[in-house]
């Protein structure tokens, strides 16, 4: 008599599932680059023009990412398929297999999945175009670099937290991520050290923040209208009203 169920694991059609899904996360990453270069072009930007610069360059962005096609099908269908295939992938592999949780590929991932993601996207995103507050929604053309301007001076200590902490942990995400495809598809050509790539992802956040920091110098460029619909998008947000 058999002393416990079958084992049912089939191993070759477990390889199939992770080779399927490790393609899967790897394919979905250049389409999330290439986002998060249009998307961090403008407070870069900001270093040569100011706000006024990165307020066009992000307007011209918007029409990759924040179209009903692009959104959808350039953002949101890459951004889920990379979470869904990492996590299926964590979860197929043996126990003593995965990556572990307190890697920095995993924390950076997790982090900006669960915390900083999130609250970028809902003050950014989600509370600007809600009508349903106290206040009307502020339209597409309204929310440029003065919003942003508007969070660095009346909540300085929480913007730039969230700021550096989004940037840096996408760019230590996206450099070991990078260094992970380099090894599974061209493993003979050999990368950087761990070091120089933590240095090379942390000399890539400066000149984004270097751009907030020269926008956060500038006075405030709209009419006091705007303004305080402004003030009610960020009181719409927890992290804004502690």
């Amino acid at each position: 008599m058999s002393s416990g169920p079958p084992n049912t694991n089939d191993p070759r059609k477990s390889s199939k599932t992770v080779s399927l899904l490790t393609k899967l996360a790897h394919g979905s990453a250049p389409f999330l680059t290439t986002f998060v270069l249009i998307h961090l072009s403008a407070p870069v930007l900001a270093n040569i023009g100011g706000s006024n610069l990165s307020s066009q360059v992000m307007l011209l962005g918007r029409e990759y990412y924040q179209t009903g096609f692009g959104e959808k099908y350039l953002l949101f269908a890459p951004l889920g398929i990379h979470v869904v295939s990492s996590i299926s992938k964590r979860l197929s592999l043996p126990r003593n297999r995965p990556r572990k949780l307190s890697s920095l590929l995993s924390i950076t991932a997790y982090s900006t999945l669960l915390v900083l993601l999130p609250i970028h996207f809902f003050t950014h995103r989600i509370a600007p175009t809600d009508s349903s507050g106290p206040i009307f929604a502020v339209g597409p053309a309204e929310l440029d670099y003065e919003f942003v301007k508007v969070g660095l001076a009346k909540f300085p200590w929480r913007s730039w937290a969230l700021y550096t902490g989004l940037v840096g942990c996408v760019a230590l995400h996206a450099s070991e991520g990078f260094n992970i495809i380099r090894s599974t598809w061209l493993s003979g050509v050999s990368g950087p050290s761990a070091k120089t790539r933590r240095i090379i992802a942390g000399l890539s956040v400066l000149p984004v923040l270097s751009g907030l920091y020269m926008v956060s110098k500038e006075p405030l460029m709209t009419f006091s209208s705007i303004a305080a619909r402004f003030d009610a998008v960020y009181a719409r947000s927890l992290v804004y009203r502690l």
